[in-house]
């Protein structure tokens, strides 16, 4: 699968996406220097949210719309939470253009199918489905229509939304599918991870997996890519002083580029599968073992258990064929240390 010009396989690096979500401050300014600062921290994707305060919700301050759930916004309606992290649809076309300016991929969250269809008008490489949307089949089946990969999180899902979702998107004629494991609480326990669920996921819906993650710290999206994670996602913020509805459980520059050179680190360590060695493996082979003439020998002399070893360095014939040169006659004189070789023996 291909997102733009970045492969996601099992042998590819793992593709990092930068969330700005509302950490811009309602200004645009601040949001291309977010994104700058996301490609020299090493980000391969920024990662915008397009949507409206009225396309996502009405502006009602009832019990159903109040926030109480002992979050970080508790207090607020979902409205006013909204019209406060909202990045307006206008700057998109140029925060796009300014990102692959710099190298990045740009693409964004639709959460309706007006924000679909504005995207289609940027030509967004993927789309990217939040976790609270999970449940809106007809929003998946819109966005999956238009055949570009979807990233898909699963934060509140049960194991029969997942199935829907994989199915709404195949039925639309789209298996770019990768799912990620996510945990809906802002910030997340580390301890609720449940890593293994993304290991699962990837095993059983046969998709990519990857981890968008809410933790404070960086060891959960770092542990995901030891268990075969290809996308990370993660708040990124310039400085949290600029405040808003995300800061708390976005990383800054210093601590963003820690966790993707911890990343590009933990892939160097698990590598691929090959069974060839390195050039220092390979060098430091001479310090096996092998067989060995152990006591000064004249020709025709015969091969025993106290004139041959099987000791250090790997000069010479390989242990297995101890058992099959005993017996044997060297057919020239020999010196102690010298290493057994086939051309010896007759």
């Amino acid at each position: 699968m291909k997102i733009e010009n970045f492969t996601i396989d099992n042998n590819s690096s793992c593709f990092i996406i930068a969330e700005l979500s509302a950490n811009h401050g309602h200004d645009i300014e601040i949001a291309k220097k977010t994104i700058k600062s996301a490609k020299e921290c090493g980000a391969n994707a920024i990662k915008l949210q397009t949507y409206t305060p009225d396309t996502m919700t009405i502006d009602c301050n009832n019990e159903y719309f109040k926030i109480k759930k002992g979050t970080l916004w508790d207090g607020k309606t979902l409205y006013n939470l909204y019209k406060e992290a909202y990045t307006p649809w206008i700057w998109q076309r140029e925060l796009k253009e300014y990102a692959e300016g710099l190298g990045l991929i740009c693409f964004s969250t639709p959460f309706d199918k007006s924000a679909v269809d504005f995207l289609e008008s940027l030509s967004v490489g993927a789309y990217k489905i939040a976790s609270f949307e999970i449940t809106d089949i007809p929003l998946i089946r819109y966005a999956a229509s238009k055949k570009k990969p979807m990233i898909i999180s699963t934060g509140i899902a049960t194991l029969e939304e997942i199935e829907d979702v994989i199915y709404a998107c195949k039925d639309e004629g789209n298996s770019k599918i990768i799912l990620l494991k996510c945990t809906s609480e802002y910030p997340a326990k580390a301890e609720d991870a449940n890593l293994k669920t993304m290991y699962d996921m990837k095993n059983k819906f046969d998709v990519e997996v990857g981890v968008s993650d809410h933790s404070l710290g960086i060891e959960v999206p770092t542990v995901a890519v030891c268990l075969g994670a290809k996308v990370i996602e993660k708040h990124f913020i310039l400085d949290k002083s600029i405040g808003g509805p995300d800061c708390e459980f976005s990383l800054e520059p210093k601590d963003f580029k820690y966790m993707v050179d911890s990343i590009r680190n933990v892939e160097k360590i698990i590598g691929n599968v090959h069974y060839e060695k390195d050039n220092g493996s390979n060098k430091n082979r001479e310090f096996a073992r092998s067989l060995f003439i152990v006591k000064d020998m004249k020709i025709g002399e015969i091969l025993t258990e106290e004139n041959v070893k099987s000791i250090r360095p790997g000069f010479g014939l390989k242990p297995k064929f101890y058992n099959n040169i005993l017996g044997k006659k060297i057919n020239k004189n020999v010196k102690k240390g010298t290493p057994l070789t086939f051309d010896l023996i007759n």
